[in-house]
């Protein structure tokens, strides 16, 4: 099955890693310049294309294009030496887990309400 040009993995890949870019911007994301902030919401979040954040910002597309893999690899850096996402990640999954596992309706509660804080 085909989305577009994409095939459905292709897609569902894309989803993933947006999401991931989203994530390592939550964590990491108060750590770039005010100007790297808009630029990279304006094309990740906002979904604009190059030329309308080019146009927006008074640079050029080529300009925009490095800002955006500039802030992709800072935020990549600051994961690879931190693992925030990472265990994130992980300790949503063991909450999932034991939710999953237990009968007891207290414990499924207090998990539901520690994933929500996550």
């Amino acid at each position: 099955m085909k989305a577009g040009n994409l095939t459905a993995r292709e897609a569902v890949n894309g989803l993933e890693k947006l999401e991931y870019k989203g994530m390592l911007y939550d964590f990491y994301g108060e750590l770039l310049t005010e100007h790297q902030k808009k630029v990279y919401e304006d094309a990740v979040f906002q979904d604009l294309s190059l030329s309308e954040i080019a146009d927006d910002q008074g640079i050029s597309r080529q300009g925009v294009h490095d800002l955006i893999k500039r802030c992709d690899k800072i935020l990549d850096d600051y994961e690879n030496k931190l693992h925030l996402v990472e265990k994130f990640s992980k300790i949503k999954r063991n909450i999932q887990q034991i939710n999953k596992l237990t009968d007891n309706e207290q414990i499924k509660r207090l998990s539901n309400e520690i994933i929500e804080e996550l």
